[in-house]
């Protein structure tokens, strides 16, 4: 059956098909038909050899509406999805705040350090490119749950090195809610209440920037708070004492490198900003770390 084939010649093909032969088989009857079709002259277009090969040609352009918002780094480090809401509606979406808490372990330690040494005074121009609010949520985060805990646990000390030790003593629950109240609440409403301040004022600043702040200069507070477990009062005093001071000066020396330039009434809101600082210290010394008789309950 191989010899009714007809093989093909060496002619090489060009830019057209002179000639093609076709064999059809008749598979019933195990005989084969050669049938030649010949096929005239097509005019194929020829492309001449480009200097771009496996390259993308320089005139191609992408769509005018394509989205290109996943290759842009956004504020904070990284990019937006494409389907990233637009509007007002991105400040009820998660994906909007992702970018501020794309952070790693070495710039929230750097950021740390730098606010247990206030008198540097450049945490603001440090973090004016890439501000995060992972910090500050976890900072707040351990605030609630260890002065809560060690406030508990400082009373009780004091309790037991009292007169009164022999009497029953019991925890006070509602501190893990008023903790919560107060350090998110002011975490998130005085820088809150500041940009809108500064806005007024014509005074250039980032709402995230002013989180970012606040946040961080909340941290000396915790390891004042384990400090402050010691059963001695005066000993309680100065450690909150220094801790409220150290968060007060890096507070305020920010924000003065900040708004000096940007407005005359930079004085009145730096004093502003540090009062309601120490106004905090003294708070957490009061109502955490200050024992009271009627923390007792007689048996």
């Amino acid at each position: 059956m191989s010899g009714n084939y007809s093989s093909l010649g060496s002619e090489s093909v060009g830019g057209s098909v002179p000639f093609c032969p076709v064999i059809i088989f008749d598979i019933l009857s195990y005989m084969s038909y050669p049938y030649f079709y010949c096929f005239s002259d097509s005019n194929l277009q020829t492309f001449p050899p480009s200097d771009n090969r496996g390259k993308v040609a320089g005139s191609f352009q992408p769509p005018r509406d394509a989205d290109d918002t996943f290759s842009q780094p956004g504020q904070g480090g990284q990019g937006g999805g494409a389907d990233t809401p637009q509007g007002w509606q991105s400040y009820f979406n998660v994906i909007t705040y992702r970018p501020y808490f794309n952070v790693d372990t070495v710039d929230v330690l750097e950021r740390i350090k730098d606010s247990l040494f206030p008198y540097k005074s450049d945490f603001v121009e440090k973090t004016s490119h890439n501000p995060d609010m992972y910090g500050p949520f976890w900072i707040c985060s351990t605030l609630v749950f260890v002065t809560a805990a060690l406030g508990n646990f400082a009373a009780y000390l004091a309790h037991k090195t009292s007169a009164g030790g022999g009497e029953a003593w019991h925890y006070d629950i509602n501190k893990v809610t008023y903790a919560a109240i107060m350090f998110y609440g002011y975490v998130g409403v005085i820088p809150l209440g500041l940009y809108f301040l500064l806005k007024y004022l014509g005074v250039v600043s980032g709402l995230i920037q002013l989180w970012c702040l606040y946040g961080y200069s909340l941290f000396v507070f915790i390891p004042a708070s384990f400090l402050s477990v010691v059963p001695w009062d005066i000993m309680r005093w100065v450690v909150v004492g220094v801790a409220t001071l150290m968060s007060a000066a890096f507070l305020g020396l920010n924000i003065r490198s900040h708004i000096k330039t940007g407005s005359d009434r930079w004085f009145m809101i730096v004093m502003s900003a540090v009062a309601l600082q120490l106004g905090l210290g003294l708070v957490i010394k009061l109502y955490f770390f200050t024992f009271f008789y009627h923390d007792t309950l007689k048996i």
